[in-house]
């Protein structure tokens, strides 16, 4: 059986996916120890913006991941899925090291390069990781592994919580600590992938080595009888090659192109003005403003992460069964829901039981967050597109997702001081907008090919 799990294929994913891992831990953990970054920040030349200091540190993560994305497009084609990782990883260890040592260092510039490097150590990952793993994945097993790249994101999320407690590193002297154990997932992937193979599709096409791509498919499959896969990746190149390539300007240029890219586009966006990462970023500072104390704010913030690690499990099995369009749009309706009821428990924050209504309707959200728009986005632009334009189009929605990101690093903290309790309110209106233009314009794509699907765009 040459479509199965096998220990070689489990470590090879294991490698790639501790950089997703990375992802989910740096946007987790700048969440809890913002007071005490603040003073820093206060006691290093910034006596009077600590705040806004600290919203560029948090927003300049997304900047990188915005170079890192067409980065690592790059990169893997020039050098190979496996090298472009293993550089990444150790890029991440520099990253890391920055941030670790910038209160030693008594340097705010250092933390601020540091968040830039590491986003852009994200950011390559987000492209990188997904590619090694669905070019080394059987096709039977293409969907189900493609999952566990967002079960490391959430994973590294919610240990990035729990390390940020008082307890353990949430404190004045523990936060560089905290911010450096970036270092270990890096480190790690470093000292994995020289073990890991290259992709089978990367050797038998770019490297033209089919000797070496039939040995590695017989290692990760263990089984002789590969034949088969060897001609289907053959196939597919030359299908790939008789189909039209279209460039990124070409898809806002061709109508039948434009209409898809705009609604990949909105998913896109929903995914980040819809709120959640003001929520990831800022769930303490969202407790403690709903009159939780600084502890109790740090224990439900682990809750966050935790809920979207459950939501990526149950979400995996719903997402043939019910379609991409009914996930997306329970997600949004639940989202729009639980945002006004957020707004509501915050106008009572002197009341302990509103306070507890709070958290759980915080809960609330970020399930529905995960039910389909933590996941959906990513996959739909791949769905509703052809061969010829998926490349370009992908990179489109990675470009957008990680501009909306950095939008609301940056604008969130201003907001709240701004709008105080009511700070939801302007993406509970984003929300209702998002899901009404996916009632109307986004297909349902789940059981349908992608000539169907492109189809209704002509």
């Amino acid at each position: 059986m040459s479509g199965g799990v096998t220990g070689p294929l489990l470590y090879a994913v294991a490698a790639a996916v501790m950089g997703m891992l990375q992802f989910g831990f740096n946007t987790g953990v700048i969440n809890s120890p913002r007071d005490f970054i603040e003073e820093f920040i206060r006691q290093n030349g910034n006596p009077d913006n600590a705040s806004l200091m600290f919203s560029v540190i948090v927003a300049i993560f997304p900047v990188g991941g915005m170079i890192g994305c067409p980065v690592a497009s790059w990169l893997a084609e020039k050098r190979g899925r496996k090298q472009a990782l293993f550089l990444n990883a150790a890029f991440g260890v520099i990253g890391a090291a920055f941030m670790g040592f910038s209160k030693v260092s008594s340097s705010v510039s250092m933390l601020i390069v540091g968040r830039f490097f590491i986003g852009i150590n994200c950011g390559f990952a987000t492209t990188a990781s997904p590619t090694y793993v669905s070019e080394m994945a059987p096709v039977t097993l293409r969907g189900a592994l493609g999952t566990v790249n967002q079960l490391a994101v959430a994973f590294g999320l919610v240990g990035g919580q729990i390390l940020g407690i008082g307890a353990i590193l949430g404190s004045a002297e523990g936060w560089p600590w905290l911010l450096g154990l970036a270092v270990i997932p890096s480190a790690v992937q470093c000292m994995m992938l020289p073990f890991a193979p290259e992709t089978p599709r990367y050797l038998l096409l770019a490297m033209k080595d089919e000797q070496k791509a039939r040995e590695t498919l017989i290692q990760i499959r263990a089984s002789n009888t590969v034949d088969d896969e060897i001609n289907d990746m053959y196939a597919e190149d030359r299908a790939e090659k008789e189909q039209q390539q279209f460039s990124i300007k070409d898809l806002f240029k061709i109508s039948s192109l434009r209409t898809p890219l705009m609604i990949g586009i909105v998913m896109h966006l929903s995914q980040q003005w819809g709120g959640i990462n003001a929520v990831l970023y800022f769930s303490y500072t969202i407790f403690t403003s709903a009159g939780l104390g600084e502890e109790p704010a740090r224990m439900a913030s682990i809750g966050v992460g935790s809920i979207l690690f459950i939501m990526a499990l149950v979400s995996i099995p719903l997402m043939d069964r019910l379609g991409r369009r009914t996930l997306q749009l329970w997600g949004l309706g639940g989202m729009a829901v639980f945002s006004v009821l957020m707004t509501v428990a915050l106008q009572t924050k002197n009341n302990q039981t509103m306070s507890i209504f709070a958290v759980i309707f915080t809960l609330m959200y970020v399930a529905f967050f995960g039910v389909g728009p933590s996941s959906i986005p990513w996959m739909i632009l791949s769905e509703l597109f052809g061969q010829g334009a998926r490349s370009a189009a992908v990179s489109v929605g990675a470009l957008v997702n990680w501009f909306a990101n950095f939008i609301v690093g940056l604008t969130f903290i201003p907001m709240k001081d701004a709008l105080q309790e009511y700070v939801f309110i302007p993406y509970t209106i984003l929300l209702l907008l998002f899901f009404v233009y996916t009632y109307f314009k986004l297909p349902e794509t789940k059981n349908k090919t992608i000539e169907e699907v492109t189809v209704l765009f002509k």
